[in-house]
């Protein structure tokens, strides 16, 4: 099991093949995530050129803090992303350094799926992804967002 804290974005109305400039519109709010990958399977799957579905999908496997509404806390493009385990720092990165923007990231989904309300979009991950065990306490967060608490209950 392993960790990957993420910007999350909250669509609030539907969009479907909508262009990048007009992509921040439907969005209704952030979140912080944590992204949790189960190694193992993810890799058993990719070595036989399977999906990676298991490795991503399964019970308690996105941690989310609640939702900020724009209004509250505008687009965020700058300031620290941050993980924590057992108080011990593990990622730290600016989300200016993020390769793919929100905005690009709805862009691009919004060609292959319909965006609805109260889809969740997770937007990667910075350097410093690393495992995690039964009974571990995960820190994360995001200037101006929020901050995120849990623990990780079997592994």
């Amino acid at each position: 099991l392993q960790h990957e804290v993420e910007l999350v974005v909250a669509i609030g109305q539907a969009a479907r093949q909508i262009p990048m400039q007009d992509a921040l519109g439907v969005v209704f709010g952030y979140a912080v995530g944590n992204d949790l990958t189960r190694r193992d399977l993810q890799l058993a799957a990719r070595d036989r050129g399977r999906p990676w579905e298991d490795g991503k999908a399964f019970d308690a496997s996105a941690a989310v803090s609640a939702i900020h509404p724009v209004s509250e806390v505008g687009h965020p493009a700058r300031g620290s992303i941050w993980l924590e385990v057992n108080g011990s720092s593990r990622q730290r990165a600016d989300l200016a350094q993020m390769i793919w923007s929100p905005a690009e990231i709805i862009a691009e989904l919004s060609e292959l799926y319909d965006l609805r309300p109260g889809d969740l979009i997770l937007t990667g991950t910075p350097e410093g992804v690393g495992p995690l065990v039964a009974g571990d306490l995960v820190t994360a967060g995001i200037d101006g967002v929020d901050r995120l608490e849990h623990r990780i209950t079997g592994a």
